[in-house]
C-alpha cells in the first residue's frame, strides 16, 4: 500500500577541462614522486566513482594526470566523475589511464615511503621501497571526455550536506524502473535548501540553511541518491560549493576534490501536501529505547510481518509474530497526548526513520491509524520538536 502515484518517469567555480592524448597513442610520459598515504587516499576517493560492472574495459580504469607540480586522478563512466588533486615532485608532465581498482589495491597495500610512478612505452610502475609493481596502461584516447564542473550557485559546510543527504536517502527508492523514485529532490530558494527523497511508502524531508552565490537564486534537481550520498559524505569538514547548470549535472566541489552526477529526468511526486496540518494523538518516548525495543520484537517477525505498536495513555506495546510460530511483545514508557489508537509498520522502515532523527526523544503524531504518521526528534520530553526533518511513514494494514 502506497501513499502516493508516480508522475511520468521518463560567481562560480573555474570550470576544468583536461586534455586528451593524441590518437594511437597509450598516453604521454608520466613520472612523479609522492607519499604513499597521499597517493593512496586520492586514489581510494577517485575508484569509488568507478562501477562494478563497467559497460567498456576503459570505465574500468582512472586517469592520471601530472602537470607541474601536481596530480590529478579521474574516475567517469558518463554518469559520475570524481576527481582528485594533490601535489606532488612531478619530473614529467602527460597522462595515462591505468585499472582503477588494481591501483586502488596496490597503493593502499605499499609500505609507508615515497612512491615513484612512472608511466611510459604502454607500462605503469610503482616503485615503494624494495616494491615494484608493473601495470598495463590502457588506450587514452579511448576514455570519454571528462565532463566540466557546472557553475556554483552556493556553498554548505561539509558535514551539514553530509548529514542532510543521509537522513533523506533512506527513503528513496531502489527499483530501477522507477527512476524518478531512486533520486532525490533538491529545491533551491534563496538561502533555503530542501532535500526530498521517498520510495511511495516513506517520505523524508530535510530543511537547511546555505550560502548562495547570488541573493535570490531558485533551482530545482532531481539527483540520483546514491550517488548524491557517496559524495556527500566524501568531501571531509570544509565548505562543498554546488553546481548546477544547463548541461544536466549536480557539480560538487572542494579545493582539491570535484565530483559530478547526472540528474533524473522526470517528475517528482508533490510532497508537501502529504504532511497532514494537524494530529489527533502525539507520542514522546525514548529514541534509544523505541529503537532497541523494534529490534527486539521484530526478532520473530517474518518478511513482510508489521510490527503492531498500541498506544496508551502513557505507554506503548509493541508486538509482532510469525503466525503460530512466534510471538513477542514489549512496553515501554511514552507521554501519549490525544487518543489512544493502535498501527503498524514495517521494522526497518521504522529504524530507518528512527535513526535518521537523531535526537534524544522520538515524536510520532497520528492523524488516525490507517494514515500515516509524522516522525520527528526533540531534545527533551518537553522541548519542540526539531522543525528541519520530518519523516512521513506509511502504516502497514493489520490482520483483523
Amino acid at each position: 500500500m502506497c501513499f502516493m502515484g508516480v508522475g511520468a518517469v521518463c560567481g562560480s567555480i573555474a570550470t576544468t577541462t583536461l586534455s586528451q592524448a593524441p590518437a594511437g597513442q597509450k598516453g604521454t610520459a608520466v613520472k612523479f614522486r609522492i607519499e604513499r598515504d597521499v597517493l593512496a587516499e586520492g586514489v581510494a576517493w577517485a575508484a569509488r566513482t568507478l562501477p562494478s560492472r563497467p559497460t567498456l574495459p576503459v570505465l574500468a580504469a582512472l586517469r592520471i594526470e601530472a602537470d607541474a607540480d601536481s596530480v590529478r586522478v579521474a574516475g567517469y563512466d558518463h554518469e559520475v566523475f570524481g576527481q582528485v588533486a594533490f601535489d606532488a615532485d612531478v619530473a614529467d608532465s602527460g597522462v595515462a589511464l591505468v585499472s582503477g581498482r588494481l591501483l586502488a589495491d596496490i597503493t593502499r597495500a605499499l609500505p609507508s615511503r615515497p612512491v615513484d610512478l612512472v608511466a611510459e612505452a604502454g607500462k605503469v610502475t610503482l616503485t615503494c621501497g624494495s616494491s615494484r609493481f608493473t601495470l598495463q596502461s590502457l588506450p587514452v584516447e579511448d576514455y570519454p571526455t571528462l565532463p566540466d564542473v557546472p557553475e556554483t550557485v552556493g556553498a554548505i559546510p561539509g558535514p551539514v550536506l553530509a548529514e542532510a543527504v543521509a537522513q533523506v536517502a533512506v527513503a528513496s527508492g531502489r527499483d530501477d524502473m522507477l527512476p524518478v523514485l531512486t533520486g532525490i529532490r533538491i529545491e533551491i530558494e534563496d538561502d533555503r535548501l530542501t532535500l526530498a527523497a521517498t520510495d511511495r511508502y516513506r517520505l523524508a524531508v530535510r530543511e537547511l540553511a546555505w550560502t548562495p552565490v547570488r541573493p535570490g537564486t531558485s533551482a530545482v534537481a532531481l539527483v540520483p541518491a546514491r550517488s548524491l550520498a557517496d559524495s556527500a559524505k566524501s568531501f571531509g569538514s570544509g565548505d562543498v560549493e554546488i553546481g548546477l547548470g544547463s548541461s544536466g549535472l549536480l557539480g560538487l566541489s572542494t579545493t582539491d576534490r570535484r565530483s559530478t552526477a547526472r540528474l533524473i529526468d522526470g517528475e517528482f511526486p508533490k510532497y508537501r501536501t502529504l504532511f497532514p496540518s494537524e494530529s489527533a494523538t502525539v507520542a514522546r518516548l525514548s529514541t534509544a529505547s523505541l529503537v532497541e525495543s523494534v529490534k527486539r520484537v521484530a526478532l520473530v517477525a517474518d518478511r513482510s510481518s508489521p510490527v503492531r505498536l498500541t498506544f496508551g495513555d502513557d505507554d506503548v506495546t509493541l508486538e509482532a509474530s510469525s503466525g503460530e510460530d512466534a510471538q513477542a511483545s514489549e512496553s515501554l514508557p511514552a507521554d501519549v497526548v490525544g487518543e489512544g489508537l493502535t498501527i503498524g509498520f514495517n521494522p526497518g522502515y521504522l529504524l530507518d526513520g528512527l535513526g535518521a532523527i537523531d535526537a534524544p526523544v522520538a515524536v510520532l503524531s497520528f492523524t488516525q491509524a490507517g494514515r500515516p504518521a509524522v516522525l520527528q526528534g526533540a531534545d527533551d520530553m518537553d522541548s519542540p520538536t526539531h522543525p528541519d526533518y520530518r519523516y512521513l511513514l506509511m502504516p502497514v494494514r493489520l490482520a483483523g
